[in-house]
């Protein structure tokens, strides 16, 4: 594997028209697809691969091709849209939650904001952590995309199979979600288990999901979930039907299964997710230390920013110092854009939360991607200190109050997406010194990217706000109750706390059996349906890893997976539109024979095949 920069001869093309036009329009369409999914399953994707692919083959219809530069820009700049989505929908849905609901421009600037800080704030360790630590900080993800991208430029195949994946995923959202001609989900509610139930989402972009993550964390995401289903719900309805009996009100009836959600198990997946989310916080908090300690020992003996050399030339300090301060000035200066009514003194503290935690996890967000990775980056632990320490500010000045808790969460969002966007840029920085790319047009076009994909991201979280909710009934946002739960803690709200406890419990044995912290939790909080669509695409990854290697393609069969996230997400967004701005609202068909229930898995079964399909490689 290439450990140096490609030379790349300096008059090749990169920052073109074209580049930066394929990568917004990919950007934009991966990042409403990646908020669809994070806001239906708290899971996203990356899609730095799928972007570069694309982008290739938008390419070879020009007359004049692309080059190698201008297809890692068009996916650098199209990449920036996802960390946008993860960061907002980590937050914003609490706000729903609150009865707070947000406008479009005060999300867009919310995460206009954070993407702008984690892009500034890494720039001047741009060296230090991408050249000067090549050997220490590999980037996986950064690494795996030049190979990509240098497999683009020689002809490699494959990339047919992220648009057929794309074909796929829309159509069959149509088939279920827009023309309502099968039923979405198909499950069966045994006799001998109360309330207990078994359930599978015909869902492509659910699927995909498992095969990218794989059968292991698939598995042990949908084995929270047949605890819950499964265990705690018959459990909770029989014990209460005890109750009653003993009692003397033995002829009353039994709780449904929404009561039993409502009034207990929603507490119960909270706390499981609330003490994955603090574990993770424990767990990851000597790397944090140890990332930022490594980061500022750098610094000091660091060599000036860039150089004269193209390859080696960053934005302008002043650019830096200059866009850090307007960034600030509009947090303090613009009321409204914290949510909760401040003042301006309050506003000042907010503002000088968002820079503080801003400028302490960028840096850690930076470094720690270098070796695990931006899927497994703890972002929701950075935010989870944020609000936390935002919190406990405001518990000290006296605020509290539904109005400081939207306060303190819009404090998080910004710092969150400044997290997630640091560790994008970071990957994006090392694909392009391994190719030969110039940082400071990555970097400039990262920030027209964050400029422009804020309001789409914006836009489709607060469509699916309205047109579906968030929560009970709507779409589950886990990450999102995740941060409320933790606002609402610090801040002295009235809560449940033995259920919150008692799911804790539950995690926290998930944990001592090695299970992973939060996919558990997932499981306990978010339905069978969700994970077990999931756990399929798990499956059809393990199925098709048994093929001999010189017949696995993998690598087709994540652009395929890839594929089905952006199709459903994009018809999923589009339905959403649609029935946002003819304030239609959702729609609930009416009750489908049983027989529909087969031709609709008959339908989810031809996702599947493709799915597998794709994996094997041609000629074998």
């Amino acid at each position: 594997m290439p450990t140096s920069p490609s030379p790349s001869p300096p008059r090749l093309a990169e920052f073109t028209l074209k580049a930066v036009l394929a990568g917004l329009l990919f950007g934009v369409l991966f990042g409403a697809a990646n908020a669809y999914l994070g806001l239906k399953a708290g899971l996203t994707v990356s899609t730095s691969i799928p972007i570069a692919v694309l982008s290739a083959l938008v390419f070879q219809l020009f007359p004049k091709k692309g080059t190698i530069l201008e297809t890692n820009l068009a996916q650098t700049v199209g990449s920036a849209s996802s960390s946008l989505a993860s960061g907002t929908i980590f937050t914003i849905p609490a706000l729903f939650l609150w009865g707070v609901v947000p406008s479009v421009w005060q999300v867009a600037l919310l995460a206009m904001c954070g993407g702008v800080l984690g892009i500034l704030a890494m720039v001047p360790l741009r060296r230090l952590l991408i050249v000067d630590a090549d050997r220490d900080l590999p980037y996986p993800e950064g690494r795996a995309c030049a190979e990509v991208l240098r497999a683009t430029q020689a002809g490699g195949s494959g990339g047919r199979w992220i648009v057929v994946g794309i074909a796929v995923g829309a159509a069959t959202k149509l088939v279920f979600g827009a023309f309502h001609l099968l039923p979405e989900t198909v499950g069966w509610s045994p006799s001998f288990l109360p309330n207990g139930s078994v359930a599978l989402s015909l869902a492509p972009a659910l699927m995909a999901v498992g095969f990218i993550v794989g059968f292991r964390a698939s598995a042990v995401m949908v084995s929270g979930a047949v605890l819950s289903s499964l265990v705690l719900y018959p459990l909770v309805t029989t014990v209460h039907q005890a109750g009653l009996q003993d009692g003397g009100a033995a002829g009353a009836a039994a709780l449904s299964a929404k009561a039993v959600k409502d009034r207990f198990l929603l507490y119960v997946g909270a706390g499981a997710v609330a003490a994955a989310g603090l574990f993770t916080v424990v767990r990851t908090a000597p790397v944090m230390l140890a990332s930022l300690r490594a980061v500022l020992a750098g610094l000091g003996g660091a060599r000036a920013t860039g150089s004269g050399d193209a390859k080696d030339r960053d934005v302008p300090g002043s650019v830096i110092v200059g866009g850090v301060a307007a960034l600030v000035a509009a947090l303090v200066l613009v009321p409204g854009l914290f949510a909760g009514e401040l003042g301006l003194g309050a506003r000042v503290v907010a503002a000088l939360g968002v820079a503080l935690f801003g400028f302490l996890f960028v840096p850690v967000s930076s470094r720690l991607v270098g070796v695990i990775g931006v899927s497994s980056n703890p972002t929701s632990a950075m935010a989870l200190i944020t609000l936390a320490g935002t919190a406990a500010v405001f518990v000290l000045l006296g605020w509290k109050g539904v109005a400081a808790q939207a306060a303190v969460l819009t404090v998080g969002t910004v710092v969150c997406v400044a997290a997630s966007k640091a560790g994008d840029i970071s990957q994006d920085l090392k694909t392009g010194w391994l190719v030969g790319g110039t940082p400071y047009r990555q970097q400039f076009g990262q920030l027209i990217a964050a400029a422009v994909a804020c309001w789409v991201v914006a836009a489709v979280v607060i469509a699916m706000g309205e047109t579906y909710g968030f929560g009970d009934g709507g779409l589950a946002a886990p990450q999102a109750r995740l941060m409320q739960t933790m606002v609402e803690a610090v801040l002295g709200a009235s809560l449940p706390w033995d259920l919150l406890v008692m799911g804790g419990l539950v995690s926290a044995t998930g944990m001592l059996a090695g299970l992973p912290a939060l996919p558990f939790a997932l499981g306990i909080y978010l339905p069978l349906s969700t994970l077990a669509a999931v756990f399929v695409g798990g499956c059809v990854r393990r199925w098709a890893e048994r093929r001999p290697a010189e017949r696995l393609d993998a690598e087709s069969g994540v652009l395929c997976a890839s594929g089905f996230v952006a199709g459903e997400g994009l018809a999923g967004v589009g339905i959403a539109a649609w029935a946002y701005f003819a304030g239609s609202g959702r729609y609930t068909p009416p009750p489908f024979a049983p027989s529909a229930a087969i031709a609709a898995l008959a339908v989810f079964a031809v996702a599947v095949v493709v799915l597998y399909r794709s994996t094997r490689r041609a000629g074998a």
